[in-house]
């Protein structure tokens, strides 16, 4: 039997506390496994910042507004997902009731936009400045441009590398880990025209090329190439421009994330690679309930029957079984006329 061959779904998602958020076009859910042990699922709606404006749709420049939505999205469903194992009785400390008091109902809003500026801001420093100013520092011991900026390259990934492994050996952050590698799972079993059953989900693989892990390591490396060619002698431009140059940076990474998600070439293949490797850090595998949650998720905002129906000619198994049915009255002596079910 040959290779079974990929389908492009259009869903993905995002591991949160104890769940899943997926999302198909404007539609998403979370499904998050309460300390009851239920499984509680949202559905909203998210058109994204600019909506369905024709910017949101260009080349090169969608990727900027897809990872921001991105960004906005995953926090609301994170902070939802928190709200199911926030302490009872906890009390509220000064700076709500100073948020309280000035944005009222908009307090919660205003807080996930402060944490997402400041989560944010802490990986800008993180990731692009911080390696500019080790490479600068090295220019002591290296007079070669070209090779600074390939070393600059080499310490961001390093650092990149190096904070993904460190998180991964957090015992919450490592189960968040584990929902990662139960929504890969789903979205890889739906794609490759399985049934979305347990049992399929568990046999599927945990790595995916449309992942977040991958996107962002195409961002540290076309980061590389760039700052490669784009060079200036003043420290501030220097600067400026790793901050400046972000969104295009993105919005290439976004393109090649994207090209990855629908094609299977082997030049595809051999990119894809290196971040699925990363991908053995960010995602583990998760126990038969955790995708029981991925499931939930997957099933409230996608019809995976009509797509597998569609795209693979699939037929559930009671659909199945009445076609089988249907089959062997055939095969018997009719004695209600001459016509036969159909």
């Amino acid at each position: 039997m040959g290779k079974r061959r990929r389908c492009y779904s259009g869903i993905g998602g995002q591991a949160v506390l104890e769940g899943i958020m997926m999302k198909n076009n404007t539609r998403y859910s979370v499904a998050v496994r309460k300390p009851n042990g239920e499984i509680d699922v949202e559905i909203g709606e998210y058109a994204g910042i600019l909506g369905n404006s024709k910017i949101t749709k260009v080349p090169f420049i969608r990727g900027i507004f897809s990872f921001a939505d991105s960004l906005r999205l995953g926090t609301r469903c994170l902070n939802h997902s928190a709200s199911f194992y926030e302490e009872e009785g906890a009390e509220e400390t000064k700076a709500d009731r100073v948020l309280d008091g000035v944005f009222k109902d908009k307090a919660e809003s205003v807080l996930m936009a402060l944490t997402t500026i400041v989560a944010v801001l802490f990986a800008v420093g993180l990731f692009m400045v911080l390696p500019y100013f080790i490479s600068d520092y090295l220019k002591r011991f290296v007079r070669n441009d070209s090779l600074l900026a390939i070393i600059e390259g080499v310490i961001r990934i390093l650092i990149f590398v190096l904070y993904v492994l460190l998180i991964s050996l957090m015992k919450d952050i490592r189960r968040v880990y584990m929902y990662h590698g139960a929504e890969h799972k789903c979205i890889n079993c739906i794609e490759k025209g399985r049934e979305l059953t347990v049992e399929n989900v568990m046999r599927s693989s945990k790595q995916h090329r449309r992942c977040g892990t991958s996107f962002l390591l195409f961002v540290m490396l076309v980061s590389v190439v760039l700052f490669f060619f784009i060079r200036v002698d003043n420290m501030a431009l220097k600067v400026g421009l790793r901050i400046l140059l972000i969104p295009v940076i993105a919005g290439i990474a976004y393109e090649i994330i994207r090209l990855a998600g629908r094609s299977d070439n082997w030049l595809v293949r051999a990119i894809s690679a290196p971040g699925l490797w990363l991908q053995g850090l960010t995602t583990k595998e998760p126990d038969e309930g955790m995708v029981e949650v991925a499931i939930k998720a997957v099933e409230a905002v996608f019809d995976w029957k009509t797509y597998l129906r569609e795209n693979f000619g699939y037929e559930d198994s009671q659909e199945q079984e009445r076609r089988d049915l249907e089959i062997e009255e055939e095969d018997e002596p009719s004695f209600i006329g001459s016509d036969e079910i159909e």
